[in-house]
């Protein structure tokens, strides 16, 4: 998959003593948008042996693009370990519950147990999330110091739950009772 360059020409150097506060301060301000959590799963490059390395990376920032054809979004930082693995990849996006900050952590760098895994048909999965998309990878682009990547849904599901959001900071939980709108469709 080719990742689409933006129309600017500078890359994103290090920040100046000038422009810290003002990125902490915008940092702060997006922070105030309260969201969603997600993982992104999906196996990696074959290795020594033919093996691949299974990897997750938790997420704030994703989407829906499209409903025809189903199409999601998720932005990830080029500072991640498993970045430079996922061009070309199927991956899978687990909604988090809001009994699921654990996963969160453990795919943020804060290792804890073994997650469960679910061999999904494209990508592996996480078991008992609140929500699932599988995806084929349909594109990439250059966002910045983050890739967009841009998947067709091929399988997704949901369960019964409260969510797991991020706000200020600070997980929190958004219930069950404020979720979805499908009865109204």
């Amino acid at each position: 998959m080719m990742i689409a360059k933006s129309s600017h020409n500078g890359e994103p150097g290090p920040l100046s003593r000038t422009t810290r506060p003002r990125a902490h301060h915008f940092r702060g301000s997006l922070g105030r948008f309260a969201t969603g959590v997600a993982i992104v799963t999906f196996d990696g490059a074959p290795g020594v042996g033919g093996t691949s390395k299974r990897h997750g990376i938790t997420v704030n920032s994703f989407t829906s693009v499209s409903m025809e054809p189903p199409l999601v979004l998720v932005s990830i930082a080029r500072t991640t370990k498993a970045h430079d693995e996922l061009p070309g990849r199927p991956f899978s996006v687990n909604i988090l519950g809001a009994e699921q900050q654990q996963l969160a952590l453990h795919f943020a760098g804060r290792p804890g147990p073994e997650p469960l895994w679910v061999e999904g048909g494209t990508a592996p999965r996480l078991s008992n999330v609140l929500a699932y998309f599988e995806c084929k990878p349909w594109a990439a682009y250059d966002g910045g110091d983050h890739t967009l990547y841009l998947g067709e849904v091929v399988d997704f599901n949901y369960r019964n739950g409260d969510a797991l959001a991020f706000a200020n900071s600070s997980f929190t939980t958004i219930p069950e009772s404020q979720l979805g709108m499908e009865d109204l469709l």
